[in-house]
């Protein structure tokens, strides 16, 4: 797991590069900052202690004394991300302190004008996403290669397992997105073999996104994640408990409505949905392109970047070759299999979680099941029909014989 140094680029390093992605990391920041510079202390003080400070009630205090900061002296994207991940997860904490009935119509003009200023640089919302959740969230904990969030919130040991699973999931899938730009080559060049051999890579890559999800159920207690977890990933649009959505005290007069944090702001399905041909229902798709807008811009240009290459699904038809068209299926298999494994660990995690629910108290925190979110994700989907809708139009995407 150690990032490459020194190698020389290669044609794959070149596509990957330009989009902001690892050929050892993929989507993940590899590496990611853990200090921000001096100027910025303050905020690296809330940060750290967020889980005691909203337990105790006291971060809403701390906010209101937290100097005004100005972001001039924040230098590259890596310093920037790492202050997007501390200021969102102070937002989230300040946002969420009191639970769904204690909500606050304004964010501060001190974390809301920075927090603006850096979210315009990255070309990201003003809230907690993906990006920052799970992909510049990650440090080395030590020399062997044991992981810990750099920032967190309430949740203990089941929101570091929630974080760094979905981390292996990110991990999982770099050999598939290794194989996105080899298959397009591959088209291009008429050759069948390295097709080939790019598809059986992402079959094998999306299979072991399945296993690493899967130890979901070992780290993260669904209650906690239910009562607790879920609430500090909720978002101000589409939820009945923020109905007005959120005043960026100092940015605008308006209130703004952003999604909550969702596995579908994740880019790597979207990638492979793209290459891949899946269609999903208009509904689907239109959820989808709006969780793009909350992916970083050179992630969602990768996407695009896929959808302007000539047609994978058509190429394998019009080949009449068997084995390109088995392993067409394999891999469209394996992502509907995958997605049928998330459905079972939403059930687990929220519908299961909800008919035994209860106050749930983690370091401090008590959290109440945020009866907002019931039947809906922290994205602002309604989480089953569509989750159920999108495996199935998955497979819908197979080439029959």
């Amino acid at each position: 797991m150690e990032a490459s140094d020194g190698k020389e680029e290669t044609p794959l390093s070149s596509a990957l590069s330009r989009f902001q992605l690892s050929e050892d990391y993929g989507f993940l920041l590899p590496n990611p900052l853990t200090e921000l510079p001096a100027p910025y202390g303050p905020w690296m003080e809330i940060a750290r202690e967020l889980p005691q400070l909203i337990a105790s009630h006291r971060l809403r205090s701390r906010v209101h004394q937290m100097p005004q900061l100005s972001t001039r002296h924040l230098r590259g994207h890596e310093e920037l991300y790492l202050a997007h991940l501390v200021l969102s997860f102070i937002t989230m904490g300040y946002l969420w302190q009191e639970g769904e009935e204690g909500t606050v119509k304004v964010l501060p003009r001190q974390l809301a004008v920075p927090f603006w200023e850096v979210s315009q640089a990255l070309g990201l919302p003003p809230i907690l996403s993906h990006a920052d959740f799970v992909l510049a969230n990650w440090r080395r904990k030590d020399p062997s290669g044991n992981l810990d969030p750099i920032i967190s919130l309430p949740g203990g040991e089941s929101l570091r397992g929630f974080i760094l699973v979905t981390f292996l999931v990110e991990k999982a899938a770099v050999p598939g997105i290794k194989a996105i730009p080899q298959a397009i080559r591959a088209i291009r060049q008429l050759d069948e073999e390295t097709l080939h051999q790019a598809l059986q890579g992402l079959a094998t890559a999306i299979g072991a996104m399945g296993k690493a999800l899967q130890r979901m159920h070992d780290y993260v207690d669904p209650a906690v994640f239910y009562a607790v977890i879920r609430i500090f990933l909720s978002g101000w649009k589409d939820n009945p408990a923020m109905p007005d959505g959120l005043v960026y005290e100092g940015v605008s007069e308006e209130p703004m409505a952003f999604s909550g944090g969702s596995a579908a702001q994740s880019t790597i399905l979207h990638a492979f949905d793209e290459l891949l041909g899946i269609r999903h229902s208009q509904e689907s798709t239109a959820f989808l392109h709006r969780m793009r807008d909350y992916m970083p811009p050179p992630h969602r240009a990768f996407i695009e970047e896929i959808g302007r290459a000539p047609s994978l699904k058509q190429h394998v038809l019009c080949s009449g070759d068997e084995r390109l068209r088995a392993a067409f299926n394999r891999c469209v298999t394996a992502l509907a299999d995958f997605r049928s494994c998330h459905i079972a660990i939403v059930t687990k995690y929220i519908a299961v979680a909800k008919a035994k629910a209860g106050r749930v108290a983690v370091g401090g925190w008590a959290g109440r099941p945020p009866a907002a979110l019931e039947a809906k994700g922290t994205g602002g989907s309604h989480i089953f029909s569509f989750l159920k809708s999108v495996r199935d139009t998955t497979r819908d995407g197979l080439i029959s014989a």
